[in-house]
């Protein structure tokens, strides 16, 4: 039984959080304050973590940057934010996936499994996979490391997930439903998805949307990852 720690205010939705998570098999740890958000992470880590932003003690996006700073256990932010600098900040801070609310008890059960099925202990022991190079990039999926032109670059889990799948399948171009089947493998969730993450890798590989190098967008069909100019 995966356990998972909620962060939440708002007593009355900490309360709905608890029935649906319950009910979904998970067993569920609640605190309504950011420091000590903390405290149970360090002392009696969770497996993942739903994390509100509107805390009492604390900014949200200041207890995620903390959490990233001891810890690489999964957060999935619970936010009323839902404008693309917000998203990016958060994503970008270390979230691995953020719901917007209000949301249904259902899509967050989703949303969790999905996040879980992704992670991979530190210690755990997995078989290596080939690593990728794609001009200057360098993609080792095993280490979950990317380089470009020898730097190595700071990427989130989804990040890199994106990139690397984008990397297997260089110069093809994948519809945006395609890329959240088999990256989120989570169809039904809204192409924006891709979009902010995309943002978010250009930035961090020096491309701007309008001149890149490595990610294009094809209007109308979708992305592609290119080996040359």
């Amino acid at each position: 039984m995966a356990s998972v720690l909620v962060v939440e205010d708002d007593p009355v939705i900490r309360a709905a959080l608890i029935e649906v998570l319950t009910g979904h098999g998970y067993a569920v740890r609640t605190t309504h304050q950011g420091f000590e958000a903390l405290r149970e992470i360090t002392q009696s880590p969770p497996d993942i973590v739903v994390l509100d932003l509107g805390l009492p003690d604390l900014d949200g996006l200041d207890v995620l940057r903390m959490i990233r700073g001891i810890s690489r256990v999964p957060v999935l932010v619970a936010t009323a934010r839902d404008d693309e600098s917000e998203i990016i900040r958060l994503l970008n801070a270390g979230a691995d996936d953020y719901l917007v609310k209000p949301f249904s008890g259902g899509q967050l059960a989703a949303r969790l499994a999905a996040v879980l099925r992704r992670s991979v202990p530190a210690d755990a022991t997995v078989a290596r996979r080939p690593v990728l190079h794609v001009a200057d990039l360098r993609i080792d999926p095993t280490a979950r490391t990317a380089h470009l032109a020898g730097r190595e670059l700071a990427l989130t889990r989804r990040e890199f997930d994106l990139l690397a799948y984008l990397a297997a399948h260089a110069d093809q171009v994948l519809t945006r439903r395609r890329i959240l089947t088999e990256v989120w493998q989570q169809p039904y969730v809204e192409d924006q998805t891709v979009d902010v993450h995309l943002s978010a890798l250009r930035r961090k590989m020096g491309e701007k949307a309008r001149k890149p190098r490595y990610l294009r967008t094809v209007r109308g069909l979708g992305i592609k990852l290119v080996s040359s100019p």
